[in-house]
Protein backbone atom coordinates (compact mmCIF):
# COMPACT_ATOMS: atom_id res chain seq x y z
CA UNK A 1 0.00 0.00 0.00
CA UNK A 2 1.20 3.62 -1.00
CA UNK A 3 1.96 6.18 1.51
CA UNK A 4 -1.14 7.80 -0.05
CA UNK A 5 -3.40 5.06 0.08
CA UNK A 6 -2.24 4.76 3.58
CA UNK A 7 -3.19 8.24 4.43
CA UNK A 8 -6.83 7.72 3.02
CA UNK A 9 -7.09 4.82 5.35
CA UNK A 10 -5.97 6.48 8.23
CA UNK A 11 -8.07 9.31 7.83
CA UNK A 12 -11.25 7.11 7.38
CA UNK A 13 -10.19 5.26 10.46
CA UNK A 14 -8.99 7.69 12.34
CA UNK A 15 -11.51 10.32 11.20
CA UNK A 16 -14.76 8.01 12.31
CA UNK A 17 -13.06 7.25 15.25
CA UNK A 18 -12.42 10.59 16.73
CA UNK A 19 -16.39 11.34 15.70
CA UNK A 20 -17.55 8.53 17.59
CA UNK A 21 -16.22 9.35 20.92
CA UNK A 22 -16.04 12.95 20.04
CA UNK A 23 -20.28 12.48 21.01
CA UNK A 24 -19.14 11.55 24.39
CA UNK A 25 -16.56 14.24 24.48
CA UNK A 26 -19.05 17.10 23.80
CA UNK A 27 -22.33 15.14 25.74
CA UNK A 28 -20.13 15.54 28.44
CA UNK A 29 -18.60 18.37 28.15
CA UNK A 30 -14.91 17.07 27.92
CA UNK A 31 -13.68 19.93 24.90
CA UNK A 32 -11.06 20.77 27.06
CA UNK A 33 -10.30 17.95 28.81
CA UNK A 34 -9.15 16.29 25.99
CA UNK A 35 -7.33 19.69 24.67
CA UNK A 36 -5.44 19.69 28.02
CA UNK A 37 -4.44 15.54 27.05
CA UNK A 38 -3.58 16.64 23.45
CA UNK A 39 -0.45 18.80 24.62
CA UNK A 40 -0.14 17.19 28.38
CA UNK A 41 1.03 13.67 26.42
CA UNK A 42 4.10 15.29 24.79
CA UNK A 43 6.53 14.82 27.58
CA UNK A 44 5.59 11.04 27.11
CA UNK A 45 6.25 10.98 23.33
CA UNK A 46 9.49 13.03 23.71
CA UNK A 47 10.68 9.81 26.31
CA UNK A 48 9.49 7.30 24.00
CA UNK A 49 11.53 8.91 21.12
CA UNK A 50 14.45 8.65 23.41
CA UNK A 51 14.74 5.70 24.42
CA UNK A 52 13.36 4.22 21.31
CA UNK A 53 10.23 3.62 22.79
CA UNK A 54 7.05 3.35 20.77
CA UNK A 55 5.71 7.23 20.61
CA UNK A 56 1.81 6.92 20.43
CA UNK A 57 2.38 4.14 23.55
CA UNK A 58 4.74 6.41 25.67
CA UNK A 59 1.71 9.10 24.64
CA UNK A 60 -0.93 6.59 26.17
CA UNK A 61 1.17 5.67 28.92
CA UNK A 62 1.56 9.69 29.40
CA UNK A 63 -1.96 9.86 29.21
CA UNK A 64 -2.78 7.48 32.69
CA UNK A 65 -0.51 9.58 34.69
CA UNK A 66 -2.06 12.71 33.45
CA UNK A 67 -5.87 11.44 33.96
CA UNK A 68 -4.63 10.44 37.56
CA UNK A 69 -2.91 13.62 38.11
CA UNK A 70 -6.32 15.61 37.13
CA UNK A 71 -8.40 13.57 39.09
CA UNK A 72 -6.35 14.84 42.50
CA UNK A 73 -6.45 18.32 41.59
CA UNK A 74 -10.17 17.91 41.03
CA UNK A 75 -10.49 16.55 44.32
CA UNK A 76 -8.61 19.77 45.83
CA UNK A 77 -11.38 21.88 47.90
CA UNK A 78 -12.10 25.05 45.43
CA UNK A 79 -10.73 23.52 42.39
CA UNK A 80 -12.45 21.87 39.69
CA UNK A 81 -12.04 20.20 35.88
CA UNK A 82 -11.29 22.90 34.35
CA UNK A 83 -8.73 24.07 36.59
CA UNK A 84 -6.76 20.96 36.59
CA UNK A 85 -6.99 20.60 32.62
CA UNK A 86 -5.34 24.51 32.49
CA UNK A 87 -2.64 23.48 34.94
CA UNK A 88 -2.00 19.86 33.05
CA UNK A 89 -2.25 21.31 29.51
CA UNK A 90 0.59 24.24 30.71
CA UNK A 91 2.43 22.21 32.80
CA UNK A 92 2.73 18.84 30.85
CA UNK A 93 3.81 20.54 27.20
CA UNK A 94 6.14 22.84 28.95
CA UNK A 95 7.92 19.68 30.36
CA UNK A 96 8.30 18.37 26.96
CA UNK A 97 9.21 20.92 25.32
CA UNK A 98 11.90 21.50 27.99
CA UNK A 99 12.81 17.70 27.66
CA UNK A 100 12.81 18.09 23.66
CA UNK A 101 15.07 21.34 24.53
CA UNK A 102 17.90 19.54 26.53
CA UNK A 103 17.73 16.53 23.65
CA UNK A 104 18.29 17.94 20.60
CA UNK A 105 19.01 14.40 19.34
CA UNK A 106 15.03 12.84 20.13
CA UNK A 107 13.83 12.05 16.40
CA UNK A 108 10.53 13.81 17.48
CA UNK A 109 9.74 17.40 16.46
CA UNK A 110 7.72 19.89 17.73
CA UNK A 111 6.53 20.85 14.60
CA UNK A 112 5.22 17.47 13.67
CA UNK A 113 3.22 16.84 17.15
CA UNK A 114 1.69 20.12 16.83
CA UNK A 115 0.39 19.46 13.33
CA UNK A 116 0.47 15.87 12.87
CA UNK A 117 1.57 13.72 9.71
CA UNK A 118 -1.00 11.64 8.25
CA UNK A 119 1.20 11.29 4.93
CA UNK A 120 3.98 9.01 6.96
CA UNK A 121 1.41 7.19 8.95
CA UNK A 122 2.93 3.48 9.69
CA UNK A 123 1.21 0.41 9.11
CA UNK A 124 1.24 0.16 12.92
CA UNK A 125 -0.41 3.44 13.50
CA UNK A 126 -3.56 2.06 11.18
CA UNK A 127 -3.56 -1.28 13.04
CA UNK A 128 -3.67 0.84 16.11
CA UNK A 129 -6.69 3.29 15.37
CA UNK A 130 -8.56 0.12 14.13
CA UNK A 131 -7.86 -1.64 17.29
CA UNK A 132 -9.15 1.49 18.76
CA UNK A 133 -12.19 2.17 16.80
CA UNK A 134 -13.49 -1.55 17.27
CA UNK A 135 -13.53 -1.77 21.16
CA UNK A 136 -14.91 2.08 21.11
CA UNK A 137 -17.73 0.34 18.73
CA UNK A 138 -17.98 -2.49 20.89
CA UNK A 139 -17.89 -0.48 24.39
CA UNK A 140 -20.64 1.67 23.07
CA UNK A 141 -22.65 -0.80 22.04
CA UNK A 142 -22.83 -2.47 25.36
CA UNK A 143 -22.79 0.22 27.65
CA UNK A 144 -24.34 3.21 25.59
CA UNK A 145 -27.77 3.28 27.80
CA UNK A 146 -25.38 3.45 30.88
CA UNK A 147 -22.89 6.01 29.35
CA UNK A 148 -25.74 8.28 27.93
CA UNK A 149 -27.94 7.49 31.19
CA UNK A 150 -25.01 8.92 33.53
CA UNK A 151 -24.25 11.72 31.10
CA UNK A 152 -27.17 13.36 31.05
CA UNK A 153 -28.36 12.14 34.87
CA UNK A 154 -26.21 11.49 37.11
CA UNK A 155 -28.08 11.51 40.43
CA UNK A 156 -30.69 9.47 38.61
CA UNK A 157 -28.03 7.05 37.63
CA UNK A 158 -26.53 6.54 41.32
CA UNK A 159 -30.27 6.19 42.50
CA UNK A 160 -30.75 3.75 40.02
CA UNK A 161 -28.31 1.27 41.76
CA UNK A 162 -25.62 1.84 39.32
CA UNK A 163 -21.78 3.09 40.07
CA UNK A 164 -20.46 5.89 38.81
CA UNK A 165 -16.78 5.28 38.01
CA UNK A 166 -16.79 2.13 35.92
CA UNK A 167 -19.45 4.30 33.80
CA UNK A 168 -16.98 7.46 34.07
CA UNK A 169 -13.60 4.96 33.47
CA UNK A 170 -14.54 3.63 30.21
CA UNK A 171 -15.36 6.78 28.72
CA UNK A 172 -12.03 8.37 30.28
CA UNK A 173 -10.36 5.42 29.01
CA UNK A 174 -12.43 6.06 25.19
CA UNK A 175 -11.13 9.62 25.07
CA UNK A 176 -7.91 8.79 26.00
CA UNK A 177 -7.24 6.59 23.49
CA UNK A 178 -9.03 8.39 20.70
CA UNK A 179 -6.51 11.47 21.51
CA UNK A 180 -3.17 9.21 21.50
CA UNK A 181 -4.34 7.74 18.15
CA UNK A 182 -5.29 11.14 16.53
CA UNK A 183 -2.53 12.56 17.46
CA UNK A 184 -0.10 11.36 14.58
CA UNK A 185 -2.67 12.28 12.12
CA UNK A 186 -3.36 15.52 12.84
CA UNK A 187 -1.06 16.40 15.67
CA UNK A 188 -1.76 17.55 19.34
CA UNK A 189 -3.48 21.49 18.38
CA UNK A 190 -5.54 19.98 15.51
CA UNK A 191 -6.66 16.50 17.28
CA UNK A 192 -9.43 18.26 19.18
CA UNK A 193 -10.90 19.57 15.86
CA UNK A 194 -11.01 16.24 14.56
CA UNK A 195 -12.57 15.19 17.47
CA UNK A 196 -15.03 17.54 18.93
CA UNK A 197 -16.42 19.00 15.26
CA UNK A 198 -17.98 16.36 14.10
CA UNK A 199 -19.94 15.57 17.50
CA UNK A 200 -20.96 19.35 17.48
CA UNK A 201 -22.39 19.27 13.62
CA UNK A 202 -23.91 15.64 14.46
CA UNK A 203 -25.69 17.49 17.47
CA UNK A 204 -27.43 20.38 15.63
CA UNK A 205 -28.88 17.89 12.54
CA UNK A 206 -29.56 14.26 14.10
CA UNK A 207 -32.84 14.52 15.90
CA UNK A 208 -31.02 11.94 18.64
CA UNK A 209 -28.14 10.77 20.47
CA UNK A 210 -28.49 7.28 18.38
CA UNK A 211 -28.77 9.20 15.33
CA UNK A 212 -25.46 11.43 16.80
CA UNK A 213 -23.37 7.93 17.09
CA UNK A 214 -24.24 7.25 13.51
CA UNK A 215 -23.56 10.69 11.83
CA UNK A 216 -20.49 11.86 13.75
CA UNK A 217 -18.24 9.64 12.75
CA UNK A 218 -19.59 9.66 9.11
CA UNK A 219 -18.77 12.67 9.14
CA UNK A 220 -15.57 12.59 10.79
CA UNK A 221 -14.60 10.24 7.98
CA UNK A 222 -15.59 12.59 5.40
CA UNK A 223 -13.36 15.32 7.00
CA UNK A 224 -10.31 12.87 7.38
CA UNK A 225 -10.73 11.81 3.88
CA UNK A 226 -11.65 15.70 2.17
CA UNK A 227 -8.76 17.17 4.37
CA UNK A 228 -5.84 14.57 2.68
CA UNK A 229 -7.49 15.07 -1.04
CA UNK A 230 -7.61 19.15 -0.49
CA UNK A 231 -4.10 18.65 0.89
CA UNK A 232 -2.83 16.90 -2.04
CA UNK A 233 -4.97 19.19 -4.54
CA UNK A 234 -3.86 22.36 -2.94
CA UNK A 235 0.01 21.10 -1.58
CA UNK A 236 -0.91 22.06 1.77
CA UNK A 237 -0.64 20.48 5.38
CA UNK A 238 -2.95 17.43 5.52
CA UNK A 239 -3.27 18.14 9.53
CA UNK A 240 -4.56 21.60 8.71
CA UNK A 241 -6.54 20.91 6.07
CA UNK A 242 -8.33 18.06 8.03
CA UNK A 243 -9.56 20.46 10.89
CA UNK A 244 -10.60 22.85 8.49
CA UNK A 245 -12.74 20.71 6.81
CA UNK A 246 -14.37 20.13 10.16
CA UNK A 247 -15.07 23.08 11.20
CA UNK A 248 -16.45 23.76 7.54
CA UNK A 249 -18.79 20.67 8.35
CA UNK A 250 -19.96 22.09 11.63
CA UNK A 251 -20.31 25.66 10.02
CA UNK A 252 -22.67 23.82 7.48
CA UNK A 253 -24.85 22.08 10.17
CA UNK A 254 -25.12 25.57 11.90
CA UNK A 255 -26.61 26.99 8.77
CA UNK A 256 -29.27 24.20 8.28
CA UNK A 257 -30.00 24.43 11.64
CA UNK A 258 -30.82 28.16 11.58
CA UNK A 259 -32.57 27.67 8.06
CA UNK A 260 -36.24 26.85 9.31
CA UNK A 261 -35.90 29.56 11.67
CA UNK A 262 -34.91 32.62 9.26
CA UNK A 263 -37.39 30.82 7.06
CA UNK A 264 -40.17 31.13 9.76
CA UNK A 265 -39.06 35.00 10.88
CA UNK A 266 -39.24 35.65 6.89
CA UNK A 267 -42.73 34.69 6.87
CA UNK A 268 -44.01 36.30 10.38
CA UNK A 269 -42.08 39.17 8.86
CA UNK A 270 -44.24 39.31 5.82
CA UNK A 271 -47.60 38.70 7.78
Amino acid sequence: MGYFASALVAAVVIGAGSGLVGVLVVLRRRVFFAQALTHATFPGAVVAALVGFSVPLGAALASVAIVGIMGLITRVKRQGGQVAAGIVLTTGFALGAILQAVNPEVPLHLESFLVGSILSVTTGDIVLSTSVLVVAVAAIALFGKELIFQTFDPRGFTAAGYRAWPVELLALALITATVVTAMPAVGAILAIALIAAPAAAARLVAPSVGWMLVVSPLIGAASGVLGVLFSRLLDVAAGPAIALVAAAFFLVALLVRRMPRLGLREEVTAA
